[in-house]
C-alpha cells in the first residue's frame, strides 16, 4: 500500500505539467487580446506595449511557459491581470466556498442515493423499483438551472414565514460576517503556506465558525447552503442511486449470498455485512468521479445563489482573459481531482480485503 501510495504521489508531477501545458496552450488560443479586454477597446498600441512589457506577454510562448512553471515550483501563481492581486489569495478566497458547497452536496447525495439504490435493488421490478428508477432518471434529466430556480422560488417564497423558509441567494444573511482567524488568534503578518492556510480557513464560513464557536453564524451558512447543496447534488444522487442498484442486484446474484442465506443467516445480516460491502468498489467510484467534478466548480448554482465560488471566478477569467488566474485555478482543480482519486484507489484494499494494492 506504502508504495502505490508513493508511485501515484510521484505520477502526479507529470499530470500537473500536462494540465499546466494544455491550460497554458487553450487560453493563449483563444481569441482576443488580454490587453484591450483589460484597458478597454480605445487602448493605444503603445499603452499596449507596456502592458504586454510588464506582465511578461511580450515573451516568446515557450519563455512564458517556462517562466511560469519555474514560478509555480516555488509556490507563485503570479498576479491577476485584472485586479493586480496574487493567485493564491483569490484561490484561497473562493475554494473554500466550493469545498463546503461539494461536502454537503456530496452528503446529501451519497446518503439518499445509496438508500434508494439499496431500496431500489432489494425491490427489483416491483411498482417501488420502478417509481425509484423513474425519480433517478428524472433526477438526472433536470438542468440545475431549472432546478436551482424552482427551488429558490418555492422554499424562499411560497414558504415564506414558515418554519420552512430557506434563504433564496447570498453566503450569509445581512450583519453575519467572517473573523479573520490570524488577528483572532493574536498572529502577526503570517507568510507563506501559513498564511495561506488561515486565509483559507478564515474564509471558510463553516470551519471560521467552528474554530471561533459562533454558533449562530454555522447555523447561518448552513441554512444558506442547503438549497445549493440540493440543486447540485441531486444529478450526483441519481447517478449514485443507480450505479448502487446495479452493483448490488450483480452482487445479490452470486453464489456466495444463496450459501449465506441456505446456512440461515438474517436477511438483513447478508445485505449488510456480505451484498453491500462487496457492492462498494464501483460505488465509491462513482462518488470520488462525482466528488471531483463537484470541487471544479459548479458554475450555474453558484451564479443562481450568487455564491462567491471556484467556477463562476474561473469563468471570469477566461472571459477576461485573466491567463494566471485560469491557469492557478487549473492547477488546483487538476490536484483535486489526482488526489481524489488517490483516496479512492487507496479504500479498495479497506473495503474489499481480496483486493491488494502493491
Amino acid at each position: 500500500m506504502a508504495q502505490f501510495l508513493v508511485r501515484r504521489l510521484f505520477l502526479i508531477l507529470p499530470v500537473l505539467v500536462g494540465i499546466l501545458l494544455v491550460t497554458f496552450i487553450i487560453t493563449r488560443l483563444v481569441p482576443g487580446d488580454p490587453c484591450y479586454v483589460m484597458l478597454g477597446e480605445h487602448a493605444t498600441e503603445e499603452s499596449c506595449r507596456d502592458f504586454r512589457a510588464r506582465f511578461g506577454l511580450d515573451k516568446s510562448i515557450p519563455e512564458q511557459f517556462l517562466r511560469y512553471a519555474v514560478n509555480i515550483a516555488h509556490g507563485d501563481f503570479g498576479n491577476s491581470l485584472k485586479d493586480r492581486r496574487p493567485i493564491t489569495v483569490i484561490i484561497s478566497e473562493r475554494l473554500p466556498m466550493t469545498i463546503e458547497l461539494t461536502i454537503l452536496a456530496m452528503l446529501f447525495a451519497s446518503t439518499f442515493g445509496i438508500i434508494l439504490g439499496i431500496i431500489s435493488a432489494l425491490n427489483r421490478n416491483s411498482f417501488i423499483d420502478t417509481l425509484t428508477m423513474l425519480g433517478a432518471n428524472i433526477g438526472v434529466s433536470m438542468p440545475i438551472f431549472w432546478l436551482g430556480l424552482l427551488l429558490a422560488y418555492f422554499f424562499a417564497l411560497v414558504l415564506k414565514g414558515t418554519p420552512l423558509q430557506l434563504p433564496p441567494s447570498g453566503r450569509l444573511s445581512a450583519g453575519m460576517s467572517l473573523v479573520s482567524l490570524a488577528k483572532t488568534w493574536g498572529i502577526e503578518n503570517p507568510t507563506g503556506i501559513k498564511a495561506f492556510l488561515l486565509t483559507l480557513a478564515s474564509n471558510s464560513a463553516i470551519l471560521n465558525a467552528i474554530l471561533t464557536q459562533n454558533w449562530a453564524l454555522l447555523l447561518d451558512a448552513l441554512k444558506h447552503l442547503i438549497l445549493p447543496a440540493i440543486a447540485v447534488g441531486t444529478i450526483s444522487l441519481a447517478v449514485i442511486a443507480r450505479m448502487t442498484r446495479s452493483a448490488l442486484l450483480e452482487v445479490l446474484g452470486q453464489d456466495y449470498i444463496r450459501t449465506a442465506r441456505a446456512k440461515g443467516l438474517r436477511y438483513a445480516l447478508v445485505i449488510r455485512k456480505h451484498a453491500l460491502r462487496n457492492a462498494l468498489i464501483p460505488i465509491v467510484t462513482i462518488i470520488g468521479i462525482q466528488t471531483g467534478g463537484l470541487l471544479s466548480g459548479a458554475v450555474l448554482t453558484e451564479t443562481i445563489f450568487s455564491l462567491p465560488g471556484v467556477g463562476s471566478r474561473m469563468v471570469e477569467g477566461i472571459l477576461n482573459r485573466d491567463y494566471p488566474v485560469v491557469q492557478g485555478f487549473s492547477v488546483v482543480i487538476a490536484l483535486i481531482f489526482v488526489f481524489t482519486n488517490l483516496i479512492v484507489d487507496a479504500s479498495y484494499a479497506y473495503l474489499d480485503p481480496r483486493v491488494r494494492v502493491k
